[in-house]
Parts: structure tokens; sequence; C-alpha cells
């Protein structure tokens, strides 16, 4: 398999899917895109992807882009190693909140992008609509997440590496975040896969 991704790895998506690879154990090769050089526009690329985005996927000779699809594909693929709930009303909600993550709280997906979370850059404070959006964001977490767990739905599910990094927008870039959501947060961190994300190298982007 080939996991092509954004050439900073700053994708939040693109980390979705190389987690679950991971999760799965599934070996697999990194191609990098350049989407500051348009490569994602490329024939080539557009061969390859129907969307023209990363990530995209591919298995032989099927390709699949848009990260939340990836995953449901590999687990379908390889359901050996679970990385969504295996009741089903648990993993329609865990599908839920990645699609939410990805439709909503725009102001917050654009004031404390992903350069705030792998780059360390210092952030402007938050707007009143970002402010609200956080307080969006902060209730819908403390209604899904159990209290005293560090995971959603009692295991780890590659839901928890979307929900973590939306509120680590927030906690990384010096918000004032409800600690148990930040405790939360802090802990889907250290978790192997997604711990291997963050650490790839990014010393060269200016």
């Amino acid at each position: 398999m080939k996991l092509f991704v954004d050439s900073n790895y700053l994708s939040p998506y693109a980390m979705s899917a190389f987690v679950g690879l991971r999760e799965k154990q599934i070996p697999f090769e990194i191609a990098l895109v350049d989407l500051d050089r348009a490569q994602h526009l490329a024939p080539q690329y557009a061969s390859l992807s129907t969307t023209l985005r990363v990530p995209t996927l591919s298995d032989g000779a099927f390709h699949l882009s848009e990260s939340s699809a990836i995953c449901e594909y590999l687990e379908d693929r390889f359901p050996e190693k679970a990385i969504y709930p295996t009741d089903p009303q648990r993993k329609a909600k865990a599908r839920e909140v990645q699609a939410w993550l990805r439709s909503d709280l725009m102001p917050i997906r654009t004031e404390r992008s992903t350069d705030f979370v792998f780059l360390k850059r210092s952030p402007a404070p938050l707007s009143a609509a970002a402010q609200s959006a956080a307080a969006k964001l902060f209730a819908a977490a403390h209604a899904l997440l159990p209290e005293g767990s560090d995971s959603l739905f009692g295991t780890w599910s590659i839901a928890d590496a979307d929900l973590a990094l939306m509120l680590n927008r927030l906690v990384l870039g010096g918000d004032e975040v409800p600690e148990r959501l930040a405790a939360y947060a802090r802990a889907q961190w250290r978790h192997p896969s997604v711990r291997e994300w963050v650490e790839l190298p990014r010393g060269g982007i200016a």
C-alpha cells in the first residue's frame, strides 16, 4: 500500500489515515505531495485522487481519498484489528464524531491551524466566533467522553485521535481548555501511532 500525504506532515486528515494504517499494522509506503507547489493538481496525482486532495491511499490498482473513507475501507478490508468500536451503535457514534470534526468548527480550524499544533507557533487570541466554536466543542466532548476515561468508547478508536487533534489545536495554542478534556488530549497524544505522526521531522518548514 502507498499513502499520499502532504509533504509538511501538517494535514490532520493525513494523520488520521496514517494512524489507521499503523493501528492495523499494515505495511505501507509514504509518498509526499507538495501542496505549495500544487502537486495535488498535477495529472499524475489526478489519476489517483478524484478529489485532488490528501490523503490518498493506493491499494494496488484501487485508489481512495478522504480520510474517513480510507479508515472505513481499512476497517472493512482488514477487520482483524479494529480501529472502530465493534458495537454497531458505538461505531456509528465514532463515525458521527469524525464527520462532525471534518465539517464543523471552522473558526477553530482557521485560527488554530495545525501549524500551531505541529510547529509550535504562537497564535493570536481567539475571535468571538472561535470562542463560540470552542464552547460547542467542549460541550460535545464532555457529553461524549465518559468521566474518568481516556477513550470515547471504552477502548481506543480512530475517533479518539481525531477528537484529540481538534482539542490540541487549543491546548497547544495556549487557550483555556477544561482540564478533563486537556488531560484526555494529552493522553491521546501519547498513543504510539499518534505519537509517531507527531514526531515526524518538520524542522525544515519555514
